[in-house]
């Protein structure tokens, strides 16, 4: 069946020139709730690509709050794609990255907006789009012709950064190849992979900005469970048996099971209705943590000659929930 039956019954319209608007592939998967269960997957294939395990180790505070990043970067990034001013916000993340630099576990210098570096983080949130349908929607759910419109959509979404798009691949059979080379090639079990890949199989989900405390631990057996299936299981194959991470045929099968009840319990819930409740745990714990977001220094201790960038504005990811 094709896409427009499984996201929402309307025909998409960026086949006619709008790759990002709000009757998108793009905006119908990541405004679905099942987009959240791929990105403990979609972090740990951040985390593997040592440029970014290194600046995230040592610049955003991982080991003390390994989740903390997720929770302050997550309604930002997502707000890239919703808010009117999307591009605008993307740009000011990009300027959030211009200092970021050092030198990887292997040695290797790096940039934060070296462009393979910056692509390599986009490139796992458009695998993350396509794991999601691929994963928690019907078989079927995207057609040849949906990929591509949806892979343009993520394209789009990555020219808002102003950055060079010199290593994008030109359609997703292009992108397809790209990404599992990395896979195969790039990553490695960088320090804050491994750690992640331990909280996953012994925490499950850690603290969650508007979830109280006494709720996680009382929920913990099952926090813990669900979060080795859904970070572990998410992630590709080829991925877990390179770098022989731990995943065995009970667990494969827990996994099938949860992801078809999550299929069929996805049509009990109206999509607007679901936009709306997503949208709304972005905006409440991006309130949460915007006090704790990661600020360059200040402009006499900055190694490049550029202002400051500003400072985000307050979240306002769309009320409209379904973008009509």
């Amino acid at each position: 069946m094709a896409a427009a039956e499984h996201l929402g019954g309307r025909r998409d319209r960026s086949a006619s020139g709008d790759p990002i608007g709000p009757e998108s592939l793009l905006w119908r998967i990541a405004g679905d709730s099942r987009a959240a269960l791929p990105g403990g997957a979609t972090g740990l294939l951040q985390l593997m690509y040592p440029p970014l395990g290194t600046a995230v180790a040592e610049q955003s505070g991982f080991f003390d709050d390994p989740f903390g990043r997720i929770w302050r970067s997550v309604p930002q990034i997502w707000a890239t794609i919703f808010e009117p001013d999307g591009g605008e916000r993307a740009r000011r993340i990009r300027d959030l990255h211009m200092d970021i630099k050092g030198v990887d576990s292997g040695g290797r210098r790096f940039h934060a907006l070296d462009p393979e570096t910056f692509w390599w983080a986009h490139a796992t949130f458009t695998w993350h789009m396509f794991r999601t349908a691929e994963l928690f929607f019907p078989a079927g759910a995207l057609t040849a012709a949906d990929r591509e419109r949806l892979y343009a959509g993520t394209v789009a979404w990555y020219a808002r950064y102003g950055v060079s798009m010199r290593p994008v691949p030109p359609d997703y059979g292009s992108f397809q190849k790209a990404f599992d080379a990395f896979c195969a090639e790039r990553l490695e079990l960088t320090a804050p992979a491994v750690r992640s890949i331990q909280i996953a199989r012994t925490d499950g989900i850690g603290a969650v900005p508007f979830v109280p405390s006494v709720a996680l631990r009382a929920g913990r057996p099952v926090l813990r469970r669900l979060g080795t299936l859904v970070a572990i299981g998410c992630l590709p194959e080829p991925v877990r048996e390179r770098f022989d991470i731990e995943w065995t045929a009970s667990e494969q099968r827990r996994f099938d099971r949860m992801a078809a009840l999550v299929r069929t319990s996805a049509r009990l819930v109206p999509r607007r209705l679901d936009r709306w409740m997503l949208l709304r745990q972005l905006r409440m714990i991006g309130a949460k943590t915007r006090h704790d977001r990661y600020r360059p220094a200040p402009i006499g201790d900055r190694g490049l000659g550029r202002g400051a960038a500003p400072e985000p504005e307050p979240d306002r990811i769309s009320r409209r929930g379904d973008g009509r």
